[in-house]
């Protein structure tokens, strides 16, 4: 059985409460940019900018990365892995960089987000946003930006569907199959 954590309403607030977050802490934006892990992080990278956009009038710097091959479980994945394009358009050099990413949980995405970027360029700091924080972090890894804490048992799955991927809008948390 799923329960619903956020519906449409609930991630759209989570976004616009982590765009007032960002600024408080970035009072000048030129310098950051958002990349999304795909997939639906890029998503939510890209309404995080159209947040921002919205609140400051400038448009903030949007990628897409791909972590497929920094992953440390690519063997288990598939034998051959689908590969999407990272899409970097502007140098990470010196830049504020914020990762956004649907749901943390052990890390490891995360630090193959990393891995990935420092590869790219140098960036003055990395930070990250995600939608869902639901523990059971293996690597010290936290989200500087979270829309909701979810407590969860390891075996509980939580499902993000976004409407540009699944014509669907929500977060739910079920048992996994």
């Amino acid at each position: 059985m799923k329960s619903v954590i956020l519906d449409a309403e609930g991630v759209r607030r989570a976004f616009i409460r982590i765009a007032h977050e960002i600024l408080e802490r970035h009072r000048i934006i030129e310098n950051i940019a958002l990349v999304g892990i795909r997939s639906r992080g890029v998503f939510l990278a890209q309404r995080l900018a159209a947040n921002l956009k919205e609140l400051t009038g400038k448009a903030v710097l949007v990628g897409a990365l791909d972590i497929t091959l920094y992953r440390d479980d690519l063997s288990m994945l598939a034998a051959n892995p689908i590969i999407r394009a990272t899409e970097i358009p502007f140098d990470l050099t010196g830049k504020q960089v914020i990762i956004v990413d649907d749901v943390l949980f052990t890390g490891r995405t995360i630090r193959a987000a990393m891995d990935a970027l420092i590869d790219l360029g140098r960036p003055e700091a990395i930070e990250l946003a995600v939608l869902i924080d639901r523990g059971h972090r293996e690597l010290p890894i936290r989200a500087d930006y979270i829309g909701k804490n979810v407590p969860t048992a390891r075996q509980e799955l939580v499902q993000v569907r976004l409407t540009e991927i699944d014509h669907a809008e929500e977060v739910t948390l079920g048992e996994k199959l």
